[in-house]
């Protein structure tokens, strides 16, 4: 994994477990690696590991079982798809309504190019 500067380490391997979650890779009740595995894996400090995983168990994707390890919540899919579009609808979309109507470009035309796309 590379990491860059614009975020903290600890909420990229974070952001990168809920895409792991997202796209069934980690499925609930799964455990998840231990704070010691994904450390040396990632090549990171093993406090970085320690609190992506307690933002994790803080925004209720993952919970702990003492002595046993990390795991995925149940609902951690469900809960991530309802932030993800959350932030998706409120962050994302009005930035490319505005260059839309900068470039003056109809939603018809991306429902055509869409469409388009998906016929290949």
């Amino acid at each position: 994994m590379e990491f860059n500067t614009q975020s903290p380490i600890y909420l990229q391997i974070a952001d990168r477990i809920c895409e792991q979650i997202l796209s069934d890779d980690l499925l609930p009740e799964e455990r998840l690696s231990s704070v010691r595995e994904l450390a040396v894996q990632l090549e990171v400090n093993p406090n970085t590991i320690v609190r992506s995983y307690a933002h994790l168990e803080q925004n209720k994707y993952i919970y702990k079982r003492r002595g046993i390890g990390y795991f995925v919540l149940s609902s951690a899919k469900e809960n991530l798809s309802i932030f993800y579009k959350k932030r998706f609808i409120n962050k994302t979309l009005p930035s490319i309504f505005k260059q839309m109507e900068q470039l003056d470009i109809s939603i018809d035309e991306i429902i055509e190019v869409f469409n388009q796309n998906n016929k290949k």
